[in-house]
């Protein structure tokens, strides 16, 4: 009995070295615990992936209210259980006043802030449009029942945690939200917030219970499209009824590439994810990463050169593909990242003035995001990532609704060459249409084994690190045979071609690596933490290790 007893205490400490939370039947890795446990308790009581996610996303916009939203938009990678995999962009779309030059002034000069922090910063919510059209075509449980735990939270409150109390008694943002007297009511106080202290939203509540009662097109239709309407009027803003009404999301398929034998499910445009992640590892496909360290300044250096390369033609071929032509099928191919390789030294870094875009014949994001991955019993799995961009979005709360809008505008290219509130630079595939939606880097992604069967479900908030942030955790996995939880929680470096300098997290490389990494000609700049990523790896038996990165506290739940 003793033997027995120690082969089990063993197998499960092993579990939680390698993950957060083990399951034998579902899981979910968010931002928030009480999502998490609210998304499985869906998952107990019958629901699928799919309901799980709604319920997730509708209690993020309560609990999360920093990035957490129904005020802005995002993507879904969903792999149904008979293998079947798609993609539903819900992505804002540009107002239909809206126009090309709206945020320069008369002399072509671009107005500081009008595209972050002004009404006409918002792009026309799509995460209820997103969430509703998911649960209409995929879900199995009622739609009022997914909705019932986030209206409780906002009705009767939930304790703040050490995240939302830090952002919350943040004089930046508490400047910010004290610009909006509707925010204010609900976000800004005398006295600091304390942890444990109960935040209720009741206008939020009411937004949702409407919602749950006539359907996801209410808020499109119904009374909250009146008071977003009016929350226009009072503060300058350009959203109409029109918009609202016109407003579709949009079911794409994957980007879907091979890496070392497995295959990889990612965001097509408007998100710059899926093919500037594929652009990366099918570089590096090409480099026998057995003979590097993860630590090693040899391995950093190609890494952030081929970063480099992928970003710069980030910023010249993507945006929304509606709109665009965009080269899909030979950014990603194999050919492609060869031609981007062979410009590497393997001795010194590449300024990136001397960087440009690939050449291919064409015919004529936020730190301030959430996601979260869910697997269920039946094989079902989604990876979701949403945003509003900055914490807070514009910092404007919709007039008797309780929610905040997003300034996702800004992700437009406003001017060529004008970097965008994470320092990324775009070009006219990127300039500001009426009801074209504005390039992203949220990169919800799920990869397959070599056998066909569900491996991974992961992504991250981060705004431009994103894209890099899921690399390196296929990376660590894939190459470097690192644990989930090692993979997550590695320190995580990063190069977005402009600046040229590479981004990494405090204590992640020490004077010596930093020494070399300066001969081969890398400036360094240490920053705050990247990403938060909330992943879920599946075994051979089908076991679930969910893992949620510590970086902010997200939280693992499974059964």
């Amino acid at each position: 009995m003793k033997k027995f007893l120690s082969i089990i205490l063993i197998t499960f400490s092993y579990s939680f070295e390698v993950a957060n939370a083990v399951g034998e039947y579902g899981a979910v890795a968010s931002s928030k615990k009480q999502s998490s446990e609210i998304g499985v308790q869906i998952l107990k009581n019958g629901g699928n992936a799919i309901d799980a996610a709604v319920a997730v996303a509708f209690s993020l916009a309560v609990t999360h209210p920093s990035a957490g939203n129904i005020g802005g938009g995002g993507f879904m990678v969903i792999r149904l259980a008979n293998g079947e995999v798609t993609t539903i962009d819900f992505r804002e779309k540009a107002p239909l006043s809206s126009f090309k030059d709206m945020f320069l002034d008369s002399t072509g000069t671009v107005i500081p802030g009008k595209s972050r922090y002004s009404a006409q910063a918002a792009g026309v919510p799509g995460t209820v449009y997103g969430l509703g059209y998911a649960h209409e075509k995929y879900g199995t449980l009622p739609w009022d029942i997914l909705l019932y735990p986030a209206i409780q939270l906002a009705k009767y409150g939930f304790d703040l945690d050490y995240h939302n109390v830090r952002i919350l008694n943040s004089e930046r943002y508490k400047t910010l939200l004290s610009h909006d007297k509707e925010s204010m009511k609900i976000f800004v106080k005398d006295s600091p917030f304390k942890i444990n202290e109960k935040l209720i939203q009741k206008d939020l509540s009411n937004t949702l219970s409407r919602i749950a009662k006539y359907g996801y097109l209410e808020f499109y239709q119904g009374l909250t499209a009146d008071y977003i309407v009016d929350c226009m009027k009072r503060t300058g803003g350009i959203i109409s009824h029109e918009d609202l009404i016109s407003y579709k999301v949009v079911e794409r398929n994957p980007i879907e590439f091979d890496y070392r034998g497995y295959t990889i499910y990612s965001m097509p445009p408007p998100s710059s994810g899926g093919i500037t992640l594929a652009n990366i590892l099918n570089q590096l496909e090409l480099i026998d990463l057995a003979e590097y360290s993860p630590r090693s300044s040899e391995y950093i250096h190609l890494l952030v050169e081929i970063e480099k390369r992928a970003y710069a033609d980030r910023a010249e071929y993507l945006g929304d593909m509606d709109f665009v032509n965009i080269p899909l099928d030979e950014m990603i191919s194999d050919e492609y990242a060869y031609d981007r390789y062979s410009t590497i030294s393997h001795r010194r870094a590449t300024c990136s003035k001397k960087i440009n875009h690939g050449i291919i014949n064409v015919m004529e994001e936020s730190e301030e995001t959430t996601h979260f991955s869910i697997v269920d019993k039946y094989g079902n799995s989604v990876s979701l990532t949403t945003t509003i961009n900055g914490w807070f979005g514009n910092g404007i709360t919709v007039d008797q609704a309780g929610f905040l809008l997003n300034n996702e505008m800004d992700d437009f290219s406003i001017k060529p060459g004008y970097p965008n509130m994470y320092g990324l630079i775009g070009n006219e595939a990127n300039s500001i249409v009426p009801e074209k939606r504005m390039l992203s880097s949220m990169t919800p992604t799920i990869v397959e084994n070599q056998d066909g069967d569900l491996f991974l479900v992961l992504g991250s908030p981060g705004g431009s690190t994103i894209i890099t942030t899921v690399a390196q955790i296929l990376i660590n996995l894939i190459d470097f045979n690192m644990s989930l939880k090692e993979s997550v929680e590695s320190k995580r470096f990063h190069h977005q071609w402009l600046p040229d300098v590479i981004q990494t997290e405090k204590y992640s490389f020490n004077p010596d690596l930093v020494k070399s990494l300066n001969k081969y000609g890398h400036d360094i700049k240490i920053r705050s933490s990247i990403g938060e990523a909330n992943c879920i790896m599946l075994d051979t038996l089908g076991i679930k290790y969910a893992c949620s990165d510590s970086r902010r506290g997200g939280a693992s739940v499974a059964y």
